[in-house]
């Protein structure tokens, strides 16, 4: 009678399961456990963007066939599950900004279950949490308006030991386009500079207002112009005002040279100022 080959015990096939898990609000809520098995891929679905390249997975080089980000996915595939109670560890940050802003797993192993297909979501916030962080807000908020002035100057982080060296800008010019700038001041601290220039909108002219202005060192480097603002909407036929032109940090030598072009939102009307000293 000859002898059959003997039979190898095969492991049950695992039920693979669809379900959802929230993202604590708390570090100190347990962390999300995601069940796993070896040559088995699970999808890990985000209610928001994530940050693809915040992805941490461990022993992502050596026990993983696949681990695959997109926008709102992760695709795990192991090829040696966690052994008992062991968990790896997965982690993550959103792109949006919002609260909790990182989520973390646990990939653990289970008998008789796997999980096929995550849904991630974050837990609507309480209503006591969304009035701390609206009281935190608005403290905030009181702050900057109590310090205003210099303190708020500094709070704001645009003022230092580097202090504000001042210059009188002579630009007396003559008129162009129907505009002239009569005068000005250059400001330089370490964060930032500015320009202030007197210009009038000579009489029987259209209203003006600037639109973008150019600031460039004697030998053409363009300086990064933060913002372009006035002291009134526009500049009536025959009316003054003042425009202030800020700058990105100085790169260039104090009383440096510059070159200042102002022109209006059409770009059709412009004015040159070759004298800017910061």
């Amino acid at each position: 009678m000859a002898l059959g080959t003997p039979s190898v015990a095969q492991p049950p096939a695992r039920e693979r399961q669809e379900r959802q898990v929230v993202v604590p609000n708390s570090p100190e809520e347990p962390v999300p456990e995601v069940r796993v098995a070896a040559n088995v891929a699970t999808y890990l679905r985000f209610d928001a963007p994530i940050d693809r390249a915040s992805v941490e997975v461990e022993g992502r080089a050596t026990r993983f066939r696949v681990v695959d980000s997109g926008e709102r996915t992760l695709t795990l595939e192991p090829t040696m599950e966690p052994g008992p109670g062991e968990k790896l560890g997965v982690r993550m940050r959103y792109r949006d900004g919002s609260s909790p802003a990182v989520v973390s797993f646990a990939l653990v192993s289970h008998p008789s279950l796997v999980d096929k297909e995550v849904e991630v979501v974050r837990r609507p916030r309480t209503v006591e949490a969304l009035e701390a962080a609206l009281a935190q807000k608005e403290a905030e908020l009181a702050a900057l308006r109590g310090a205003s002035g210099p303190a708020g100057f500094f709070f704001s982080g645009r003022l230092n030991l580097d202090g504000v060296l001042a210059r009188r800008i002579e630009a007396s010019t003559s008129a162009r386009d129907g505009l002239k700038v009569a005068d000005g001041e250059g400001y330089r601290a370490g964060p930032w500079a500015l320009v202030v220039v007197h210009v009038r909108n000579l009489p029987g002219q259209k209203p003006w207002e600037p639109g973008e202005a150019r600031l460039t060192r004697a030998d053409g480097t363009p300086v990064k112009v933060r913002s372009v603002d006035m002291n009134k909407a526009q500049l009536a036929p025959g009316e003054e005002g003042f425009v202030a032109v800020e700058t990105e940090a100085p790169f260039w030598k104090a009383g440096e040279v510059l070159r200042l072009e102002l022109l209006d939102r059409g770009g059709s009307r412009r004015m040159s100022i070759l004298n800017v000293v910061l």
